[in-house]
């Protein structure tokens, strides 16, 4: 069993940045593939980025390649991703998931509660 937990949300203006961290309990979670999602008001939960256990392999939405970086610190149970460059459309709660066979779908087995990010114009 693995809980998660994210952390570092909060309201930013245009242009800026912001570091989610996501805390997992359990020492299998660096054995998982780990992911961020978020979802904004109205609208369905969307893949944001995945690396693999080992961090050599992530995935970014096309939305976000080149903004958004995902990380994990395994000898801390800890992932990140920090957020450069921010738009008022990246407005939305993220969260973030471990274990999952399809990395860049909502197929995961485990779920944090969930951080705010808001991006002022």
């Amino acid at each position: 069993q693995v809980q998660l937990v994210e952390s570092g949300g909060g309201l930013v203006q245009a242009g800026g940045s912001l570091r989610l961290s996501c805390a997992a309990s359990g020492r299998t979670f660096s054995r998982y593939t780990m992911g961020w999602f978020r979802q904004a008001p109205g609208k369905e939960r969307e893949f944001v980025a995945s690396i693999n256990w080992s961090g050599g392999v992530t995935y970014y939405a096309k939305s976000v390649k080149g903004r958004f970086t995902i990380s994990r610190d395994n000898a801390k149970n800890t992932g990140y991703l920090q957020m450069n460059s921010l738009k008022p459309e990246d407005t939305a709660v993220y969260y973030c998931a471990a274990s999952s066979e399809r990395p860049q779908s909502l197929e995961y087995d485990y779920w944090g509660q969930g951080t705010q990010v808001t991006v002022s114009s």
